[in-house]
């Protein structure tokens, strides 16, 4: 059965980590001087407490994770780390609904952006900075974060990481898990610099560059201004973040070959990643074309908005440098397809990952041969090797679940007076991590504070979801995971 003090001690090691990143929130909120100082000073001792308690629970846990420990870790983590993340927010004041200050924490670590504060300008600097670092921590994921710092701290890595790793197929870069997920972490610690960088010599000042490249990197969204990028009103500016959230749609084993082995034939030749800049450009280039001839776009303006909010949908980062609510309707679909799409696995992106589309679209292309070949061995390949058969069945469910799951939450949503289209658009929204919506009411701009209580609980839920790809969590609400063996 679980292993319940094991569990609590995994946790409260980790809720140890959680509390020394607020202190770096405490440090920033002391160079500002703002009144956000004691709401760290109070989350950050109340974290460590109960750190203190969780250890006292697991203090004679025999270190013998299994499978089952793996799933209930993962799923906890998530939970309650965004639990003791929202005291900053409630200490403070910024929010005064725990039903708030719990979505807003819940998004900032599923880094799927959407906020239930409508003006952020008016948030002091250290409120600023946990919100995009609870985005940066949860880009590649929690306990994967913890793998690469202590992986002592997480018995069981390898169980841990299959728990909460995104994407059908798994790529090792290094025998050892712990490795693999210092260099994975190297490589989005240096993007994240070299991102913050550029945007400061385009000319933001440090601390928007700081939180909008963890924002941009983890695939986020959340903004230090209301406008997200078209504050700054710079084309640069904006063409950096396509960049850098193109990089971070690409899934970082892939990356780590190209960059550290200088293997760039490999990234060339990855059938996902063909996939994803081919959706890529169709979309920027379809909607560019609707965007010229129906609302007299110019060609560089065109360019630039379509291959933006392309980008920042199908990476399920949510910024925004324009406002699509706006634009003909066909773009809707466009852009709705990509959020239903999303970009590579192995990246800090949400949604169906390309990789199960390119599945997908083998297997149905296998199925009409078999039409006029029935007895025809036709197998599925992905980069040059054959999926097993055992993989196929999985994605045929994964598939089900996140369709059923879609369409169930769009129906409860519904029911709480939201129109079918936009309850749609927000399921879709939430369990794909991106954050943002598509009609004028409910677009990139919008907030998420007018939905129903019950209802912010339920997008709180799917946005758990969507991060650990729905079977980790539902796993957790199945008979036989308690009862049997």
């Amino acid at each position: 059965m679980v292993n319940w003090k094991l569990i609590a001690k995994i946790l409260g090691s980790l809720l140890f980590i959680e509390a020394f990143i607020m202190s770096w929130c405490l440090i920033m909120a002391l160079v500002f001087g703002e009144d956000d100082v004691m709401a760290f000073i109070f989350s950050t001792i109340l974290t460590f407490g109960s750190a203190f308690i969780f250890l006292y629970f697991g203090r004679d846990a025999e270190n013998a994770l299994g499978r089952r420990d793996a799933y209930v870790v993962v799923t906890a983590t998530w939970v309650v780390f965004s639990f003791f993340g929202m005291f900053p927010f409630l200490i403070h004041g910024s929010l005064t609904s725990i039903t708030d200050a719990y979505f807003e924490t819940m998004s900032g670590f599923t880094t799927t952006g959407a906020t239930i504060i409508d003006n952020v300008e008016a948030l002091p600097h250290g409120i600023l900075f946990w919100r995009s670092l609870m985005q940066w921590i949860g880009g590649l994921g929690i306990v994967f974060f913890t793998i690469a710092l202590l992986p002592s701290l997480v018995g069981g890595s390898v169980k841990v990481f299959a728990a909460e790793a995104t994407g059908p197929m798994r790529s090792k870069m290094h025998p050892r898990l712990s490795t693999s997920a210092k260099w994975i972490w190297s490589i989005y610690v240096l993007m994240t610099l070299a991102c913050g960088f550029s945007f400061w010599a385009a000319g933001m000042d440090w601390f928007d560059a700081t939180n909008y490249s963890m924002s941009t990197t983890a695939t986020g969204g959340f903004s230090t201004h209301n406008g997200s990028t078209v504050f700054f009103n710079s084309a640069t500016i904006e063409y950096l973040a396509i960049f850098f959230q193109f990089l971070a749609g690409i899934n970082f084993t892939l990356l780590y070959m190209s960059i550290f082995k200088w293997r760039v034939g490999m990234l060339l030749k990855n059938s996902e990643f063909k996939f994803y800049v081919g959706a890529i450009v169709l979309s920027t280039v379809w909607i560019m074309y609707l965007l010229v001839t129906r609302m007299d776009y110019g060609i560089e303006p065109a360019l630039r908005s379509a291959l933006f909010q392309v980008v920042s949908f199908i990476t399920t980062t949510g910024l925004s440098n324009d406002d699509a609510g706006t634009w003909p309707h066909v773009t809707w679909a466009i852009l709705f397809g990509l959020m239903f799409l999303g970009a590579s696995a192995g990246s800090t992106t949400g949604g169906f990952k390309c990789v199960r589309a390119s599945m997908l679209f083998k297997v149905l292309r296998n199925e009409f041969r078999h039409i006029l070949h029935p007895n025809a061995v036709l197998p599925v390949r992905v980069n040059q090797q054959s999926v097993p058969q055992q993989k196929l069945v999985s994605l045929l469910a994964f598939t089900t679940l996140f369709v059923v799951t879609l369409l169930i939450t769009t129906l409860l949503i519904s029911v709480s007076g939201v129109d079918i289209t936009n309850a749609l658009t927000i399921a879709l929204s939430l369990i794909s991590n991106v954050g943002a919506g598509l009609d004028t009411n409910v677009g990139p701009p919008m907030s998420w504070a007018d939905l129903s209580v019950w209802v912010k609980w339920l997008c709180s839920f799917l946005m758990l979801v969507g991060r650990l790809e729905i079977m980790a969590v539902l796993v957790l609400f199945t008979k036989s995971f308690w009862t049997e063996n």
